[in-house]
C-alpha cells in the first residue's frame, strides 16, 4: 500500500508548494482528529479502496464549495479524476493535476473557510492517486469542512461525530465489497 498514517506529526520538506510551519500545524491538527479506529481501517486498506473512500469523503462536502462557486468545476473535477484513477481509466499524473488544480480552487476560496476546506478534501482526494498518504488528509479536510458549516457548538460535535462515524462505517463497507465490486462502483460513480 506504499507509507503508512500513524496520526503522529507530518514530517515534509519545506518547500514553497508545502507552505509555513502554520500550514504544517494546521495539517496536524486536522489529522490527530481522526479516530484510532479509523486510522487502523486506514493502514490496512489497500491503494485503490482508500481512492474511492477519500472520493467519497470529499464528494460529501462538494456542495460546500459548489454553493460559493457555482462555476468552477476543478473540485468536482478532481473527484472524478480519483474515481478514473481507481478505475484504472486515469494516469496518477492526470489525477495529480486535477489535485493540483483542486488546491488552486481552494486558495481562491480562503475566505470562506469552509468551501476552501471541501476544495482541499477534493484535492486530497486526487492526489490519493499519488499515494494514498493524501486520504486521510481528505476525510480530514471533509471533517473541517463539516466543522465549519456548523453553526453552534452543539451543532459542530453533532456535524463532526456523525461525519467521522460515516466516515469509518463507508471504509469498512467498501473494504467487504471485494476488489472486483469496488473498481466497478468507482466507475459507476
Amino acid at each position: 500500500m506504499g507509507g503508512k498514517f500513524a496520526g503522529g506529526p507530518i514530517k515534509k520538506k519545506r518547500t514553497a508548494a508545502s507552505g509555513s510551519k502554520n500550514m504544517k500545524k494546521r495539517i496536524h491538527s486536522l489529522v490527530s482528529g481522526i479516530q484510532p479506529d479509523l486510522v487502523k481501517l486506514i493502514n490496512e486498506r489497500d491503494h485503490k479502496t482508500l481512492a474511492i473512500w477519500a472520493a467519497d469523503c470529499a464528494e460529501r462536502v462538494l456542495p460546500y464549495f459548489e454553493k460559493e462557486f457555482q462555476n468552477d468545476k476543478r473540485p468536482f473535477a478532481a473527484i472524478e479524476a480519483c474515481r478514473k484513477w481507481a478505475g484504472g481509466e486515469l494516469k496518477m499524473n492526470d489525477a495529480r493535476q486535477a489535485a493540483i488544480a483542486a488546491h488552486a480552487a481552494a486558495r481562491s476560496a480562503n475566505d470562506l473557510p469552509c468551501a476552501c476546506s471541501a476544495a482541499r478534501s477534493a484535492g486530497h482526494a486526487a492526489a490519493t492517486a499519488h499515494t494514498p498518504k493524501h486520504a486521510v488528509y481528505a476525510a480530514a479536510y471533509a471533517i473541517a469542512a463539516m466543522r465549519k458549516s456548523a453553526n453552534a457548538a452543539k451543532d459542530v460535535d453533532e456535524a463532526v461525530n456523525a461525519e467521522m462515524d460515516w466516515q469509518q462505517r463507508h471504509l469498512a463497507k467498501l473494504n467487504n465489497l471485494g476488489k472486483a465490486r469496488r473498481v466497478r462502483l468507482a466507475n459507476e460513480l
